[in-house]
């Protein structure tokens, strides 16, 4: 009974908890983490803003449409980075030129929120460049 919780403690316990933030640090310094979350939550943002019933998207065509493919296009363009860091640049530009033209097409683009966080996460995306490792003082 004791090696039973003994085993199980150890699966859950703070070593397991502390290898899985090692880890995702690790993930999060050798990719563009935050442009990407700023990019998703700019096109989650401007998807959620232009949420409307099924009859008045069909009813009014690309218009409606639009807003649909602005948002889940610069979500897609927040997404890809984090697992492609090498397309950082074209998924950034996309996602910030996205996002300045869900201005028009989407609700002023989430009610000017969304097309912020994209442009600001388009551009961090594009910006982002891999750590460097530090170079030691010379002693003299």
């Amino acid at each position: 009974m004791l090696s039973r919780a003994k085993s199980a403690s150890g699966r859950f316990g703070p070593s397991r908890a502390k290898s899985a933030y090692a880890w995702f640090r690790a993930f999060r310094r050798t990719r563009p983490f935050w442009g990407g979350v700023w990019l998703v939550a700019g096109g989650w943002t401007v998807l959620k803003f232009s949420l409307s019933s099924l009859q008045l998207i069909v009813s009014t065509g690309f218009g409606g449409v639009a807003g649909y493919l602005v948002g889940g296009g610069m979500i897609l363009c927040g997404l890809i980075p984090l697992a492609l860091p090498a397309q950082r640049y074209t998924f950034g530009l996309i996602g910030a030129v996205l996002a300045v033209v869900s201005l028009v097409v989407s609700n002023l683009g989430g009610f000017l929120l969304g097309m912020a966080l994209g442009v600001l996460g388009g551009s961090m995306t594009v910006g982002w460049g891999a750590k460097r490792p530090r170079r030691r003082a010379v002693e003299g």
